[in-house]
């Protein structure tokens, strides 16, 4: 687990769209969850059940060495991903970022935003950031 510190500066690093060739490290449970991918970051990346092939058959299985772009990150320590390869998204992915992320061509390129509130009082939070939305990935 990486310190505080350590994920704000890699935060920091990270772009909407970011490139990086990882493995698939766990498919705990397929068609269910996702799928946890390694980027060597030191922090988790993680691809939402959401984005994927709706058999899990289709699926990279566990090893799977592929591209995955940087998708979200929130408040927790786990970069949330999108495949790269068009085998490994869900069927609709077009029609999905449409309905869920109409912004996502746009983001590509831009900062990961830091999700802690802009002012000491707290007038922002991770749930108003703009992210993807618990049923929109």
């Amino acid at each position: 687990m990486v310190t505080d510190a350590e994920w704000t500066r890699i935060r920091r690093s990270l772009r909407f769209g970011q490139v990086f060739e990882g493995t698939v490290v766990w498919v705990p449970r397929p068609g269910a969850i996702g799928i946890f991918v390694d980027i060597g970051l030191g922090v988790g990346g993680f691809v939402d059940v959401l984005l994927l092939p709706e058999d899990s058959a289709d699926w990279p299985a566990q090893g799977t060495v592929a591209g995955f772009e940087i998708w979200w990150a929130d408040d927790r320590r786990q970069i949330r991903l999108k495949p790269c390869d068009p085998r490994y998204l869900r069927g609709d992915f077009t029609g999905y970022i449409e309905r869920f992320r109409p912004g996502w061509p746009s983001d590509i390129g831009e900062p990961v935003p830091d999700p802690r509130p802009a002012t000491p009082a707290g007038s922002g939070s991770a749930a108003d950031s703009g992210g993807p939305s618990a049923d929109g990935g």
